[in-house]
């Protein structure tokens, strides 16, 4: 498991997201599909990227009954990414129903990987809204583990709890953490971040990084500023 940077394509079409992707010429970056374009575009935006040679973390964060995500996850894994993801909040059982669901019968499946707290909540927001007094990083631990328990590869979680998350779930559990910006850059709406070299140095295994990239003037330069800063 080597580390890497997984640029967030948070696009509204097909159009802007090819656009951008042709400004790696002969480069091939891992990409993040959420819900913006997939929801616009549907499952043929997975399947057209992945034929550009791409690797896809598939960022839908599915959270309902574990029979719907079971059944939900048996659709997406005919899809062929190599990460999937779901909220931890969902409980232990749906995250068991949804490791069935995304095995393929010959056993093989995408990584899947629990959202523990969202980059962009704090703890202020986290006891406002979600009336969770617990604090914050005991929260994100124990959905960790929760994950852990019910046969998930991994979490995602701010580069400030990897670290953490590594020495209570092993060094083979992986973190992929959003929440990353350069030190000259805006937080935009997140909460929890760090920059590239620090998120390395914390232990993140995959950082996701989007406006630094895709809003930059020269996104190559910007991905390849990352790749150097985190994988070195």
């Amino acid at each position: 498991m080597g580390k890497d940077v997984i640029i967030a394509c948070d696009f509204a079409s097909r159009e802007q997201t090819m656009a951008f992707l042709d400004r790696f010429p002969g480069r091939k970056p891992f990409v993040k599909i959420g819900m913006e374009l997939y929801y616009a575009e549907g499952p043929g935006i997975v399947r057209e990227i992945r034929e550009r040679g791409h690797r896809i973390f598939l960022d839908l964060k599915l959270h309902d009954i574990p029979n719907t995500v079971k059944k939900a996850m048996s659709v997406l894994r005919d899809l062929d990414v190599d990460i999937t993801n779901l909220h931890a909040a969902g409980t232990i059982p749906m995250m068991e129903a949804a490791l069935e669901g995304l095995t393929r019968p010959d056993g093989s499946r995408p990584m899947l990987i629990a959202v523990t707290q969202l980059t962009s909540t704090d703890q202020a927001a986290m006891e406002r809204d979600l009336w969770i007094e617990k604090p914050l990083d005991q929260v994100v631990m124990h959905y960790a583990m929760n994950a852990r328990k019910a046969g998930l590869d991994g979490v995602v979680c701010s580069p400030l709890e990897a670290a953490r998350v590594h020495e209570v779930c092993g060094a083979d559990f992986l973190t992929v953490t959003p929440g990353v910006r350069f030190a000259d850059a805006a937080a935009d709406d997140q909460r929890r971040v760090m920059t590239p070299a620090d998120a390395r140095a914390a232990g993140s295994d995959y950082i996701v990084v989007g406006r630094p990239i895709t809003a930059a003037k020269d996104p190559l330069e910007a991905w390849e500023r990352c790749m150097r800063d985190f994988v070195g």
